[in-house]
């Protein structure tokens, strides 16, 4: 009869209303959900490999080309956008540290933060396809291009191999700027729902999670970086 009464009193741990019905534990939850985002992240590396090959390709059979057509890409916008991607991967490690402090004003404010800086970036990539629609540097009727080889002055550069590059340029930064975007809205709606309570230190995975997936995006431009703005920059 003791027993009975010991038993009954046995206060009963509370589900977490995070824990989805098919999912036993919450841990085996967080593994899925990882597991789905790495095999996300591994399909996302074959897609901008593909167009890295191509470029590569391109870049050594055109090699001179390609290297005048590069030193038309302002070198400072690049730049700047590299500085900004990397601080806003700091401010999505800092929006992680928040959440597993259970912080939730620091977890929504290093999430906004992370929003304006994918903005600022997106703002000067404008800029700077604006000044290449005005350049005529888009593929397309209207393309043109007059340049001479770096390595050789007196060479002039086939217009049609500049805009291989170009194509490549706009295709590449192109299809990374849409993964900031989706980033961007990503970022937005988990910042309400922080703001709302949902996160807290025993569940944060979506934080984590969309994390990786913005890292993968700046380790993308830290390789765009170099290929499509640093090439014959060289006296």
């Amino acid at each position: 009869m003791a027993t009975n009464e010991a038993a009954a009193i046995v206060p009963h741990e509370e589900p977490n209303p995070a824990l989805l019905h098919h999912f036993v534990t919450e841990e085996q939850q967080k593994n899925a959900a990882s597991l789905g985002m790495w095999l996300f992240l591994a399909q996302e590396v074959m897609f901008f490999g593909g167009m890295f090959c191509a470029y590569l390709v391109y870049r050594y059979k055109y090699f001179g080309d390609f290297g005048s057509a590069s030193q038309t890409l302002n070198i400072w916008y690049g730049a700047i956008n590299t500085a900004v991607l990397l601080c806003s991967s700091l401010t999505v490690v800092l929006a992680v540290r928040a959440a597993q402090l259970n912080k939730r004003k620091a977890l929504t404010m290093w999430l906004v933060f992370t929003i304006l800086l994918g903005l600022v970036f997106l703002g000067v990539k404008g800029i700077e396809y604006k000044e290449k629609f005005e350049n005529h540097h888009v593929p397309g009727p209207s393309f043109a291009y007059h340049g001479t080889v770096p390595s050789h002055p007196d060479q002039q550069v086939n217009p049609r191999h500049a805009e291989i590059y170009f194509s490549l340029y706009f295709a590449m930064t192109g299809m990374h700027a849409l993964h900031m975007i989706i980033g961007v809205g990503l970022f937005g709606t988990l910042a309400v729902w922080a703001w709302r309570g949902k996160y807290s230190a025993n569940y944060y995975t979506p934080i984590e999670n969309a994390g990786l997936y913005w890292h993968f995006v700046d380790i993308v431009w830290i390789y765009l970086f170099p290929l499509l703005y640093l090439i014959d920059r060289h006296r």
